[in-house]
């Protein structure tokens, strides 16, 4: 090529890669104000998006999440946007160490989740489960989005309605949550007879699998991008070498 055509190649790509990191700036920017939204007044984000809480993200702190990728795709797209505008050769390959970083995790964490499913599941049940028999019943959110997810999944606790003995629900009213028996309410006396036996993990896991195809499309298509963008940023990253 020319030296015109190699110069209109690299700010044609310089531009698309300032337009891209922008969209993800902004994304970030959007989902850590989401995150601290959720953490400040969770109620009212619950309100608007109820109908939405039977995600598997009810099972984890959703506000945390949210600021934690939020930050992360601003900082992404910071070093990208700025990086790729002032044409800095430190800020390129810092985008490209981020990004780097973050694929190879979730490679690993795609591996650990095939391999060591019940290792997961062992780890998801001793964080999860004390926390569920401490906080259900007490703190209105929390019990919210339980009952909310035990009702659209059809599931009691996180294993099995078991995981509610012992429990400060179970302690104070005497029986399991009226989710967990389906259709039926529950009888003065805890009684297994109509409730839902199976737990929410299992519940999800199932539904996890049978969308496998869609999900692991979608994680094609980000790894497709990440991808990409390091080799964006590596090619800017040289093509200034030649400048």
């Amino acid at each position: 090529l020319s030296p015109g055509a190699k110069m209109g190649c690299f700010t044609f790509i310089k531009v698309m890669m300032i337009l891209f990191n922008l969209a993800i700036f902004l994304s970030g920017g959007t989902l850590l104000g989401v995150g601290i939204w959720v953490k400040v007044d969770g109620e009212s984000f619950l309100k608007i998006f109820g109908s939405l809480s039977s995600s598997v993200l009810q099972v984890v702190n959703v506000s945390y999440l949210l600021i934690v990728i939020g930050a992360i795709l601003l900082v992404i797209g910071f070093l990208g946007c700025y990086g790729a505008q002032k044409e800095s050769k430190c800020l390129l390959i810092m985008f490209f160490s981020v990004v780097l970083i973050i694929f190879i995790a979730e490679v690993a964490a795609a591996v650990v989740a095939l391999v060591f499913t019940g290792l997961a599941e062992t780890l998801l049940t001793g964080l999860v489960t004390p926390i569920l028999k401490e906080k259900y019943g007490v703190n209105d959110t929390f019990t919210h989005i339980w009952n909310v997810t035990m009702t659209k999944v059809h599931c009691c606790g996180l294993n099995n309605y078991t995981d509610f003995d012992n429990s400060y629900f179970f302690e104070t009213h005497g029986s399991y949550p009226r989710q967990c028996f389906g259709v039926s309410p529950p009888l003065a006396h805890p009684h297994l007879h109509g409730c839902l036996l199976q737990g929410c993990f299992k519940q999800i896991l199932e539904e996890i699998r049978t969308n496998a195809g869609v999900a692991g499309g979608v994680a094609a298509g980000i790894a497709a991008l990440e991808i990409s963008a390091m080799a964006v940023s590596m090619y800017l990253y040289c093509r200034l070498d030649e400048k």
